[in-house]
């Protein structure tokens, strides 16, 4: 099974990062109010950053580092997302 790594904006402009192995599945949970507790305060916008073939464990690995990072360095890779 291939796990996704995921950035979704949201409407406070902040960044949201999971796991998943269905994107779009788990954005329209998120944006239904049955995903991340993260929502319930804002809204998800727009997925703005996915990496795809991972196993389970990598992308557990991925989601920490990221999470960990500056904003300015998730704006950074987002940037680079859009770019390609």
């Amino acid at each position: 099974m291939t796990w996704n790594v995921y950035m979704i904006r949201c409407s406070d402009d902040s960044l949201y990062t999971g796991i998943t192995t269905d994107p779009g599945r788990r954005l329209a949970q998120h944006a239904t109010g049955t995903g991340a507790k993260y929502f319930r305060g804002r809204r998800p916008k727009l997925l703005v950053y996915l990496e795809s073939s991972h196993d389970r464990g990598s992308a557990g690995k991925r989601e920490i580092e990221l999470k960990r990072l500056r904003r300015s360095e998730k704006e950074r890779l987002v940037a680079s997302q859009l770019q390609r």
